[in-house]
Order: C-alpha cells, then sequence, then structure tokens
C-alpha cells in the first residue's frame, strides 16, 4: 500500500492561512462613490446641463419645427395624393422623401453634437469629484474606491462626502 505524503501540501495549505490571517490582522478601507448621483446631484453637472440646454436649445427647436412641417406636409400628400395626377404624386413623393432624408440627417447631426459636448461637459465634472475622491481617499486612509459595484453597504458610500466638497468649489 502506497503511503501519500501530505507534508509538502499541508505546508503550502498552512502558509497560505497564515498569510490570510495576517492580512485580515490589518484593516483594509474600502470606499464607493456613485458617478451617477454626483452627474445628478453636483452643482458643476447641473451647471452643465444648462449650459447644453441653452447651447442646443435653438437647433432643438428648428428640429421640432422641421419634423413639424414635414408631418403636415405628409398629412397633406396623403389626403391629396387620390385626386393628383401620377406625374404629381410621384414628383410630391420624391419631395416628401428627400425632405425626410434630410430631416433624419439633421436630427442625427445634432444627436451626435450633443452627446460629444454632453461627454466634453461630464469629463470635466468627472475629472473634478475624482481628484476630490483622491484627496478623500488619502485623507481617511482607504486602500480602494469602487465606483462601480453590484451591490454595497451603504457605510462604504463616501459620495455625499465627494458631493459636498463639488458643491463646495474643492479642488
Amino acid at each position: 500500500m502506497k503511503s501519500l505524503s501530505l507534508s509538502p501540501l499541508f505546508g503550502l495549505a498552512l502558509g497560505v492561512v497564515l498569510a490570510c490571517g495576517a492580512v485580515q490582522a490589518q484593516e483594509f478601507r474600502v470606499g464607493f462613490v456613485n458617478t451617477d448621483r454626483i452627474f445628478r446631484e453636483a452643482n458643476a453637472a447641473k451647471a452643465a446641463q444648462s449650459k447644453l440646454e441653452q447651447e442646443f436649445s435653438r437647433r432643438e427647436k428648428e428640429l421640432v419645427d422641421g419634423g413639424n412641417t414635414l408631418k403636415t406636409l405628409s398629412d397633406k400628400f396623403e389626403r391629396e395624393a387620390p385626386t393628383l395626377s401620377e406625374s404629381q404624386r410621384a414628383t410630391r413623393q420624391k419631395q416628401l422623401i428627400d425632405q425626410d432624408r434630410e430631416f433624419a440627417r439633421k436630427r442625427r447631426e445634432f444627436q451626435e453634437d450633443l452627446n460629444a459636448r454632453k461627454n466634453e461637459e461630464l469629463q470635466q465634472v468627472l475629472e473634478r469629484a475624482n481628484k476630490i475622491v483622491k484627496q478623500v481617499a488619502e485623507a481617511e486612509k482607504y486602500d480602494v474606491i469602487l465606483q462601480e459595484a453590484v451591490y454595497i453597504n451603504p457605510k462604504h458610500d463616501i459620495t455625499e462626502k465627494v458631493l459636498k466638497t463639488l458643491n463646495a468649489g474643492g479642488k
């Protein structure tokens, strides 16, 4: 009968257990920051949102007006189509298709421009918030700060501290 030597495995396992015990003896501090909440509640984020609304409101109104005009023209065409000659109907239908294509292009460009500017503004807010997160982490001796998690115990959430400092104009 062969005897199985467990001593090398046992020694390795004992070493891992002892190492884990030593790590647990030290305090490991974890914090969490809710970036969605920062983007909703920070004064800088609210100011960025207002700035974007002002910057894009004229173009948005033009798009809404253009959409309404296109809808009116389309409805008018639907009503008048039975009484139009084949060539008139084809011409108006082509005009509507061209206008719809142009409207879709303008709407897409608007959305792309808005998204790009929104990302720029939110990036600035995030950079300021991250500086504050780092300051809080260093001052309160956190080992790690998470920005996304499936679950977080509220006692580890430092979002309120970050918001207060950010809203107070902290750097």
